[in-house]
């Protein structure tokens, strides 16, 4: 993945997450294959997991544990309320920002 578009993500990557929990609830392996399967191929487990702590420690994600085929029981992240909250300003961040790229982009 080329520097910038990784730098990008770096500022991205715990919206795109919340907005996958928002989804269902996922445990860390599963978000990362989410994210792999559609091409952000270049993320690292640990970028995923230290993130998840990150917005764990913040409040805005609810932890069950389910037990595991192969060793300890997994933390599976759903959306809180709080966390819903977080998304939906990321959201209006997202398309303030995309609206005004666009036009830079477009020449206006």
């Amino acid at each position: 993945m080329p520097k910038q578009i990784t730098e990008m993500l770096k500022g991205t990557l715990e919206g795109i997450v919340l907005a996958i929990l928002s989804r269902k609830p996922a445990y860390g392996y599963e978000i990362t294959s989410w994210l792999r399967d559609n091409g952000f191929t270049d993320i690292a487990e640990g970028t995923v997991y230290a993130l998840l702590i990150r917005i764990e420690q913040r409040g805005l994600v609810d932890i069950t544990k389910e037990p595991s085929e192969k060793g300890p029981p997994r933390k599976v992240y759903s959306l809180n309320p709080a966390g819903r909250e977080y998304l939906n300003e990321f959201w209006r961040n997202w398309t303030f920002l995309s609206e005004r790229l666009e036009t830079l982009h477009e020449g206006k």
